[in-house]
């Protein structure tokens, strides 16, 4: 017998329960159902043993067809009828013909089992269509032969740009021109092309901005209302030195220290902006503040996770007095925390950079102070890593990279933070207070850690795992403390203005947020966390791969590991590692001369050489 199957003729023959049906790739087993018969062959006929169309020429077969559209035109037959309509006879060859024909023509289309003849305006309307397809495919053809000229083609452009900021998941353009359909081969395109020089896709990328980042962009602040301090009690501590020691150029003070000798040991005051005084849970600028996670610091510039208003409301420093939360503890020689109270105060800040305040007496008790700490930390385990710091700033079209010495002041502010964080956590463990908790598992141990030196702090980082936020309390191995908890940054972190949040309503006698709201905030925000550091850390890597593009580099290197026929390499001045072929077997640690041979932007790697 003859069916149609998958719209087109076959061959068959009943096996049981079964059709077998003969295809040119060959023998199909289907249900009957799949089927439709459309011939049944006498046994007196000879079954041919392929399938071809009738003698009449193509021609005359689309003249006969156009014929039976003008006679049929929107009313629907049986196939057979059509069939002999257009050949004159129902044999297997018209069968074959007839299907042929439909598979070519606009004039008729299948409906279930019959031929429908369509009318005049659908056919007008189809073929209207085709032709724009087709204009469409010519027109695709030359752009792709102009952009292969190297000639820009704007619509393209737009395609190729949104798969590289990661607004599109293809791009026909990049298919039709044999390349993979990624944001880093569309990047690549880009600059072959001269649409890019030095964009950066990565914020756009991971969703944080909408345009690829030049330094020319404002970066918008959430634009919500700010509602005033509210009135209410607080401790007046303007009368005691306090000071916000930061980086130069820092534009959000959120934390201010002071330190003083006190019997056997020292009394440490740490004030952290209010935030939670004019961000309540659950507000408009709560849940902005949630949805951003935390600032983003890049080398073009801040995006803030809340309005500029907050912080120069209260940024600590900016106003002649400021509105802070300040942990007030009592600490002993030896770094054990003895006492601790936190409550809302009046702070008169000095802002600091950390090379003036090198020369601050008033300072010298917090230094004792945090050597102290230090010293009880690492007796606890934790582990002390100085890795070289660079700060990389894009001013104008100028990329600075700028080292961060190592001054001591830093190491003070570190541990007065560290200690105010240790504090917060055990007030929320005394107080049954839900927070989130920082906690870190033993890093793995390995021998070269032992090194000393650069290698050793490579191989010992390497080695950190990664620290959790949790509901419950536990050890953190990295720092040495038995509890902690990020409370010192409301300004710039969501998490830390959660802490606060909750501190602030048991201060003030109200229901705190119950755990599972805690550990929903913590989800929530770390999401968006993940993307912050991603896009921080890959910017400042841009960044100085343009600065190596536009300036070059020669200069020193430390090798920090060693892999089969090369070895990693640290270059402190540009706060970079990278991979260099070795042809010699150095020693870890050893200091050699590196020389910058090229940068791939889109790939985020760089070449460099032994001098």
């Amino acid at each position: 017998m003859l069916v149609a199957y998958k719209g087109r003729p076959a061959l068959a023959e009943a096996e049981g329960e079964r059709v077998l049906v003969r295809l040119p790739e060959g023998i199909q087993k289907v249900r009957p159902k799949d089927v439709l018969v459309l011939y049944v062959f006498h046994p007196s006929e000879a079954v041919p043993s392929s399938l071809a169309g009738p003698g009449l020429g193509r021609e005359a077969a689309k003249e006969h067809l156009a014929a039976a559209w003008e006679l049929l035109e929107g009313e629907t037959v049986p196939f057979q009828d059509f069939v002999e309509l257009v050949y004159g006879a129902y044999t297997p060859e018209a069968i074959c013909g007839a299907f042929a024909l439909l598979q070519e023509t606009d004039l008729f289309t299948w409906e279930k089992e019959r031929i429908r003849a369509r009318r005049r305006e659908e056919v007008g309307e189809l073929r209207r269509r085709k032709e724009e397809q087709e204009a469409k495919a010519r027109a695709f053809q030359e752009g792709l032969e102009a952009l292969k000229r190297g000639e820009r083609v704007e619509p393209f452009l737009k395609e190729v740009e949104a798969l590289a900021l990661g607004k599109r998941k293809d791009s026909p353009v990049l298919s039709a021109l044999g390349l993979p359909e990624t944001p880093e081969a569309a990047h690549a395109l880009l600059l072959r092309l001269g649409a890019w020089r030095y964009e950066n896709p990565h914020p756009a990328r991971l969703g944080l901005v909408g345009v690829p980042l030049t330094g020319k962009e404002a970066l918008p602040p959430p634009a919500l209302p700010v509602g005033p301090l509210p009135e209410e009690d607080r401790k007046d501590l303007t009368h005691l030195p306090a000071f916000a020691i930061d980086d130069e150029g820092s534009q959000d003070p959120d934390d201010a220290v002071y330190a003083l000798k006190e019997g056997a040991g020292f009394r440490l005051y740490v004030h952290v902006a209010d935030v939670a005084a004019l961000v309540a849970p659950d507000s408009p600028l709560d849940l902005e503040a949630r949805r951003r996670g935390a600032n983003l610091y890049l080398p073009e510039g801040v995006l803030p996770m809340l309005p500029l208003e907050v912080t120069q409301r209260l940024g600590l420093g900016l106003n002649p007095v400021s509105p802070a939360l300040t942990f007030d503890l009592l600490v002993s020689e030896e770094g054990e925390l003895l006492e601790l109270e936190v409550y809302p105060s009046w702070v008169k800040v000095v802002r600091l950079s950390y090379r003036e305040a090198l020369g601050v007496e008033a300072l010298s008790d917090l230094a004792r102070l945090a050597s102290a700490f230090r010293e009880r930390r690492l007796a606890e385990g934790g582990i002390d890593l100085s890795f070289p710091e660079v700060k990389v700033r894009l001013e104008g079209e100028a990329v600075r990279i700028l080292p961060l010495p190592p001054y001591e002041s830093r190491f003070w502010v570190r541990e007065a933070m560290l200690l105010a964080g240790y504090a917060a956590a055990h007030f929320a463990l005394e107080n049954a207070l839900p927070i989130p908790f920082a906690t870190q598992e033993a890093p793995e141990v390995d021998q070269a850690a032992s090194l000393g030196g650069l290698a050793g702090m490579w191989a010992q980082r390497r080695r950190m795992r990664r620290a959790q936020l949790k509901a419950q309390p536990a050890f953190h191995r990295g720092l040495g403390l038995a509890v902690y908890a990020q409370a010192t940054s409301p300004l710039r972190r969501y998490l830390d203005l959660v802490v606060h949040q909750q501190i602030r309503a048991f201060l003030k006698g109200e229901k705190p947020l119950p755990r599972e709201e805690v550990l929903l905030r913590v989800g929530a925000a770390e999401a968006v966390a993940d993307a912050v550091r991603e896009a921080e850390r890959k910017s400042r890597e841009h960044w100085t791969l343009v600065h190596l593009l536009q300036k070059g580099y020669e200069g020193m290197g430390v090798l920090v590991e060693k892999r089969k026929g090369q070895g990693v390499f640290f270059l402190p001045e540009l706060g970079l590692a990278v991979p260099v072929a070795l042809d010699q077997d150095l020693p870890l640690n050893a200091e050699v001369r590196l020389l910058f041979v090229e940068a791939d932007l889109p790939s985020l790697t760089a070449r460099f050489a032994l001098v």
